[in-house]
């Protein structure tokens, strides 16, 4: 059975974006997960949120630990982390492939027919155009 199908997830995603939700790293399924959890836990049941919720992360591939947690400290910390990681061998493809993840999940979102309105959710996650619903997401993916 696909991890969708174990989640439950065949209710909310058509069957091209269980295959995407299937093909993430699973770190990025659990997140995923703990973002929608957080999401449904504040009351939000729009499904476009919550299946930007689920594949958010889906263009981060599948980059290893290091790469995701220099990429997290970076973000937390500032850029002039990646830069001094980005110096190691092999380590600069990964960081740039975290740093465009946002836009490319909302390819991959768009490709698997989620909404408009979900793949620009995706898109902006960082810096959200919604001020409600691209907040909602935010506030749900910085908390888990």
């Amino acid at each position: 059975m696909a991890p969708a199908e174990r989640m439950g997830l065949t209710r909310w995603l058509t069957d091209p974006q269980r295959a995407l939700f299937d093909e993430m790293h699973v770190a990025d399924q659990r997140h995923g997960l703990d973002v929608v959890a957080s999401l449904q836990a504040s009351g939000v049941r729009d499904p476009d949120i919550l299946v930007a919720g689920l594949l958010h992360d889906a263009g981060k591939g599948q980059t290893g630990i290091a790469a995701r947690t220099v990429y997290a400290l970076g973000q937390r910390y500032g850029p002039w982390i990646w830069r001094i990681a980005g110096l190691l061998p092999g380590s600069g493809a990964a960081l740039r492939g975290l740093a465009e993840h946002a836009e490319v999940s909302a390819t991959m979102a768009a490709a698997t027919g989620c909404t408009p309105r979900t793949v620009e959710l995706i898109r902006h996650q960082d810096a959200p155009l919604d001020p409600v619903a691209g907040r909602q997401l935010q506030l749900a993916d910085d908390a888990n």
